[in-house]
């Protein structure tokens, strides 16, 4: 009877974690091909607002849920360089000391590259950070770390040494964008670029314009107060 009781015991946990597993859905199960999910990022400085690209699933889908795990909320903008680009997402950040070195926190898995080559680094590009080629060849994202390109206006001279210096190509509608709106265009083909400011970029001018100490650490911290998605 004891020994009939416990394989009952098993085969009813074993039904339920089975039920468990088949019954979770994939975090983009609810969304439309053509469905826009906005994020609203609340900074110290100011409100952004974001929008994620639906042909970067792996990066949206994984970003969604950390936003919906609320992972962003205190995390620090660790490194801001004005007319490139501001940094955040370090889960160390949060309770940083003044002064401490960051930027090597991670979630501990990284996330497989989705290039887009319609998605540059033009003005306001939401895109992924990761480590550097030497340890990481195929171009892995950050499970958590991202950067929004600030950059600036290139003129077509600019953009030939560009070319000629890192070996990319751009093509003529890129060239327009890089000439008028700007952006950082040597890091296309290197990072993800997974979606886009829509409503704040002086928030971001503001954060990058911050004075900071010789690791690009804003002096005073700029802190991601809240974030949610308002698709």
């Amino acid at each position: 009877m004891h020994q009939e009781m416990k394989k009952f015991t098993f085969l009813a946990i074993f039904l339920l974690a089975a039920s468990a597993l088949f019954s979770q859905k994939p975090l983009n199960q609810s969304l439309r091909a053509d469905e826009e999910v906005r994020v609203e990022m609340m900074t110290s400085m100011g409100k952004i607002t974001l929008l994620l690209y639906n042909d970067t699933p792996r990066h949206r889908d994984n970003f969604i849920k950390l936003v919906n795990d609320r992972f962003y909320d205190n995390v620090l903008f660790h490194r801001v360089i004005d007319r490139f680009m501001i940094q955040a997402g370090d889960p160390n950040s949060k309770t940083a000391n003044p002064g401490q070195m960051l930027g090597d926190g991670s979630l501990g898995y990284t996330i497989q590259a989705e290039f887009v080559p319609k998605h540059i680094h033009k003005r306001g590009a939401l895109c992924a950070a990761r480590q550097g080629d030497q340890v990481n060849p195929r171009k892995e994202s950050s499970s958590c770390q991202f950067y929004i390109a600030q950059g600036q206006v290139w003129s077509e001279a600019e953009l030939g040494m560009m070319e000629a210096r890192f070996g990319k190509k751009f093509t003529p509608e890129q060239r327009e964008v890089y000439t008028t709106v700007g952006g950082t265009p040597h890091l296309d083909g290197d990072y993800t670029v997974f979606g886009e400011v829509v409503e704040g970029m002086d928030v971001v001018d503001r954060i990058a314009a911050v004075k900071r100490d010789k690791m690009d650490r804003p002096i005073e911290d700029v802190r991601i107060i809240s974030v949610k998605v308002i698709k």
